[in-house]
């Protein structure tokens, strides 16, 4: 889904396009300089290319990186070595960390604004959107949100069954109140009907283009109600 058509048409009639993601398939992230880009994760390369549009001729704003298993490739190859009896690499292991895309981030970005690296459940979302909003609280006219997870390799396939597809959502975050988000005291049920199985970021962002009253995301230990304001 390349264009707003493709993204509307899915938005109506939503599908889990699952598969794994080749090297053809990953951003070009042609904005960057070739050695900034060849430093970048796939996963990284994911968030700068969703996210860099939204910060593009703005001025800094902080950013909140929400992602449950982060750079769990970059971390599979390390102890691939170290079982090879193979010494690690340094580079590989500082962009290993949970904070390095947003510390990559600052730096090519040349950036000082705050940045923050969430890891979560099921709900991350819903924690990425409240450290943004203590981040408004705290003077910032605007906060980046970005959700991202890269498909783990196959030999986590049993532990992580959460991520059917690698994937990047970018949230610019102001002032203007268009959304209410709460949890809601009712325990969590196992599911909910009009809720598809996939990554919780799509969700979101299938009810933003159907412009969607209020919905109700409880697909974790808690249950979460978005409600649309109206003017």
């Amino acid at each position: 889904m390349h264009d707003e058509d493709n993204w509307r048409h899915w938005a109506r009639f939503p599908y889990c396009p699952a598969g794994r993601t080749s090297a053809a398939d990953l951003p070009g992230t042609s904005f960057l300089p070739p050695l900034q880009r060849r430093r970048l994760s796939p996963l990284a390369r994911m968030v700068f290319d969703c996210a860099w549009p939204l910060a593009d001729g703005l001025d800094p704003m902080p950013i909140v990186f929400a992602s449950r298993h982060g750079e769990t490739n970059r971390n599979f190859a390390q102890l691939q070595t170290l079982a090879a009896g193979e010494p690690l690499s340094p580079t590989a292991f500082g962009l290993s960390v949970h904070n390095a895309i947003v510390g990559q981030w600052s730096i090519i970005r040349k950036e000082t604004a705050e940045g923050v690296a969430l890891a979560g459940e099921a709900d991350m979302l819903e924690h990425a959107f409240i450290e943004a909003c203590a981040l408004l609280r705290a003077d910032s006219p605007r906060v980046l949100v970005v959700a991202a997870e890269e498909r783990p390799p196959a030999d986590y396939a049993h532990w992580i069954t959460d991520v059917p597809f690698s994937y990047a959502a970018a949230f610019r975050v102001g002032n203007a109140p268009q959304w209410r988000v709460e949890p809601d005291a009712t325990p969590a049920a196992a599911a909910v009907d009009d809720e598809p199985d996939w990554p919780h970021p799509l969700n979101l962002l299938r009810h933003l283009i159907n412009e969607t009253p209020a919905w109700r995301h409880d697909r974790a230990a808690r249950r979460w109600t978005w409600t649309r304001h109206r003017a």
